[in-house]
C-alpha cells in the first residue's frame, strides 16, 4: 500500500461508476467469473516471458464468449506487424493495450493493423511520470497508470508493484483512465477512493499463483467496487 495514507481519515467514496478490466485470463471458467461478476474489460497477454502468455489463435474461441459483455482488450509488449495482425484477425479485439516502449507514430500503426482502439500504459513511480500523459491524450482512447516495475525485473507489469495513489488526486484526463499496479480484492476500494480512477486494472492481485487466475479473488474484487 502506499505509504503516507492513514485509510481510516479517507472518505471512501468511489467514482460514480469504477469499472474493472480482469486481465491475463487464460480459462473459461475464470473468463466467466469475471463476466458474470460486471467486468467491464477483459484481458489477453500476448507477451511470451509472462505466465500469462496465450496465442491470438487460442484466444479466439475462450474470448469470443465475452463479445458483446465486455470490452476484449490484447495487451502487447512491442509486439511486431506479424502479432499484431494475427490478433486483428483472431480475436478482433476492442482494443490493444501498448505495455512496451511504442511511439505515438507505432499506436497508430497498430490501430490500422488491427482495427483496435488504443488503451497506453505509463510507468509511474514519481510525479513527474505522469507528465507522458499529455504526449498521448490526442492519441490514446485510454491512459493506464500502472506502477513502473523494479529494476531488473523481465515484466513490464503483472508484478504486484504499487504506486502512491495520491498523485493521481484531483487530475484529469480527456477520458477515462485506467489505475494499475498492486491492487488486490482487500485495497481495490480504497484505491480507486483515495485516486479517483474510473476505472481499475488487475492481474496478479486475483490470482492464486503467477498466471493461475482464482475465480473466488476475482469475484471479491468486482464486489469490492462495482
Amino acid at each position: 500500500m502506499p505509504t503516507g495514507i492513514d485509510p481510516s481519515r479517507q472518505p471512501l467514496h468511489l467514482q460514480p461508476m469504477t469499472r474493472v478490466k480482469i486481465c491475463g485470463l487464460t480459462t473459461a471458467d475464470t473468463l466467466d467469473v469475471a463476466l458474470d461478476h460486471g467486468a467491464a474489460f477483459v484481458g489477453a497477454v500476448f507477451f511470451a516471458r509472462s505466465p500469462r502468455n496465450i496465442s491470438p489463435e487460442d484466444a479466439r474461441p475462450l474470448f469470443e464468449r465475452a463479445r458483446g459483455r465486455a470490452g476484449i482488450v490484447a495487451v502487447t509488449v512491442g509486439a511486431d506487424d506479424d502479432l499484431l495482425s494475427r490478433i486483428g484477425a483472431h480475436l478482433r479485439p476492442d482494443f490493444v493495450q501498448l505495455h512496451g516502449r511504442e511511439t505515438v507514430a507505432r499506436a497508430h500503426k497498430v490501430r490500422a493493423l488491427t482495427g483496435a482502439g488504443i488503451i497506453k500504459v505509463l510507468p509511474v513511480s514519481k510525479a513527474d511520470d505522469l507528465n507522458a500523459a499529455a504526449v498521448w491524450e490526442d492519441h490514446a482512447d485510454h491512459l493506464m497508470f500502472d506502477a513502473r516495475p523494479p529494476e531488473g525485473s523481465a515484466l513490464p507489469g503483472g508484478v504486484g508493484a504499487s504506486f502512491d495513489w495520491a498523485m493521481m488526486q484531483g487530475r484529469t484526463f480527456r477520458h477515462a483512465w485506467f489505475l494499475a499496479g498492486g491492487l488486490t480484492p482487500d485495497n481495490a476500494r480504497e484505491a480507486a477512493a483515495i485516486s479517483g480512477a474510473p476505472l481499475l486494472d488487475v492481474s496478479s492481485g486475483v490470482e492464486s499463483s503467477p498466471g493461475v487466475k482464482d475465480p473466488a479473488r476475482i469475484a471479491a474484487f468486482l464486489t469490492a467496487v462495482t
